[in-house]
């Protein structure tokens, strides 16, 4: 209880009882930039979000592509406006060699996938295939370097490679061999991933130093211009972030990463179902969900004692739900469907972000296709968008917009005797002077009505989408995609300088203020 009281203060939060929702939205106080990169991707080599997701080859004739990327889905994300995309993985980055993935495919080394399902790859997509598909995407990479079982030697030569102009070095020049003159200047990297476990099984000293090492080498187009983003901790390890804080020189590190997933259980088959879960395994998911306002109010504090000017970013490069997989799906696949509940963790968790904006610059949803939270599922020539992906959808007027600040005083959604804050609420300005407001709901039974005050600006009308079903547990299937997509919102009006809002239970909306 005391966590979730503390995590209800950091979020400017308090409980009501069973009275009317009220929230204070200050339109004239916005000083914090969102950060577009919150709004990030992940695409690792796992299950079918590469092969058989993104990637259906060139020789495709049956599913419209671009060198082999599915074209439907670069729509999709496009429309998403995806600001970054992780790759190559996860833990799969610190088993990937990168040369292995460059010149004729027919020449390509196979390696197995000793992460996920052990199935063998051929290489067939690699760093031009991903780095172009990115240009296609309109998005910036975010590469994960091999630290785990690469070298320096290795990851030196990956950001030359990618980075460094025509014929200036061998690296550059065996670029050109492979068909491409003009470098990509990739300015994201991480050094490493999940060092204290996949990656390395390091401590936190010992991974501190060898993150001072690998990003002494690391070139850009400018090496000044690289965001270095350090292996960052699992959860509640405060103690990891505050080592890396305290031994990495700041002028080498310009994010630090933290992992964090709305999950019950790690042991195999001792997840929730996607779709069949209890009452209760739904409250303790959103309880997950919601723990991630404290771990990113903790971690903060923690920077803040070495950096109070918040030079570098919290990069919060893996959330999400994590589910047991589809019965007869391969269990290293992490195929999982994606419900409203999912939709709940999304707008709950990027309200939390949007609200850290001050702090946290980047994050990366996982992941983008086929593979445990994903925006996008494919199966051969069909293709649906998720819940998540209408969320993030919806949320994306935020990307780059100005942060206004919003106290709330919520209601709680009560189960068993615990108790989490029932309505999230984030708000922004955009370039073009309008406000908007993104709430969630998260009780899966009970309507919200809230009344916010609206200081500093006088507002004339209001309209908005709103993202429900029928259903908590309704997803969207190959047979029926469109079952739950956003529609046109009309629970809320403003009179004076007071803006009203019916939410029904377990919905997203995000309203446009005029």
């Amino acid at each position: 209880m005391k966590k979730q009281l503390l995590a209800m203060a950091c979020l400017g939060l308090s409980f009501l009882g069973n009275a009317q929702n009220t929230a204070t939205l200050q339109a004239d106080s916005g000083k914090v930039t969102i950060n577009k990169h919150i709004y990030g991707h992940f695409a690792e080599h796992l299950g079918t979000c590469i092969y058989g997701g993104f990637y259906v080859g060139e020789n495709n004739t049956k599913i419209p592509n671009k060198d082999g990327v599915r074209l439907d889905i670069v729509d999709a994300l496009k429309k998403l406006k995806i600001p970054n995309l992780r790759w190559p993985g996860g833990c799969f980055a610190d088993t990937y060699h990168w040369k292995d993935g460059i010149g004729p495919k027919a020449q390509r080394p196979a390696m197995v996938n000793t992460w996920w399902g052990g199935v063998t790859e051929d290489n067939s997509f690699g760093t031009h295939d991903f780095l172009n598909m990115c240009e296609l995407l309109g998005t910036e990479p975010y590469i994960s370097g091999n630290v785990g079982s690469g070298t320096v030697q290795e990851l030196k030569d990956w950001t030359q490679y990618i980075n460094l102009g025509a014929g200036t070095s061998p690296m550059s020049k065996l670029r050109e061999q492979n068909g491409r003159e003009k470098p990509w200047n990739v300015a994201i990297w991480g050094v490493g991933n999940e060092a204290w476990g996949c990656g390395g099984n390091m401590t936190a000293d010992y991974y501190a130093n060898i993150y001072r090492q690998y990003s002494t080498f690391m070139a850009g187009a400018d090496k000044k211009g690289l965001f270095r983003v350090a292996s960052g901790a699992s959860d509640a390890d405060y103690k990891w972030t505050e080592t890396l804080m305290k031994n990495i020189p700041h002028q080498m590190l310009e994010g630090v990463a933290i992992h964090h997933y709305s999950v019950l259980s790690w042991g195999e088959g001792k997840k929730t179902s996607a779709t069949e879960y209890t009452d209760k395994e739904y409250f303790k998911t959103m309880q997950q969900a919601l723990l991630m306002d404290e771990l990113v109010t903790k971690h903060s504090e923690v920077m803040d004692k070495y950096d109070p000017k918040k030079k570098i970013a919290l990069v919060v490069d893996e959330w999400g739900g994590w589910y047991n997989v589809e019965n007869g799906t391969n269990p290293g696949f992490l195929f999982q469907q994606n419900t409203m509940r999912d939709a709940m963790i999304a707008g709950a968790t990027l309200n939390i972000f949007n609200n850290h904006a001050d702090r946290v610059r980047m994050a990366n949803l996982a992941q983008v296709v086929n593979v445990l939270q994903a925006v996008i599922l494919t199966k051969e020539e069909k293709m649906l968008l998720t819940p998540t992906y209408h969320v993030m959808e919806m949320y994306n007027v935020h990307q780059d917009a100005t942060l206004l600040p919003i106290k709330v005083k919520t209601n709680t959604f009560e189960f068993e005797g615990e108790k989490l804050p029932a309505v999230s609420v984030s708000a922004s300005k955009d370039a073009k002077g309008l406000t908007h407001i993104s709430l969630t709901n998260v009780d899966p039974k009970n309507p919200q009505e809230i009344t916010i005050d609206l200081k500093g600006a006088k507002y004339v009308s209001v309209a908005g989408r709103i993202l429900t079903a029928e259903k908590l547990r309704d997803h969207n299937t190959f047979e029926n995609p469109n079952k739950i997509q956003p529609k046109a919102f009309s629970g809320a009006t403003i009179s004076g300088n007071q803006l009203k809002v019916k939410l029904p239970a377990f919905s997203v909306a995000v309203l446009e203020l005029k």
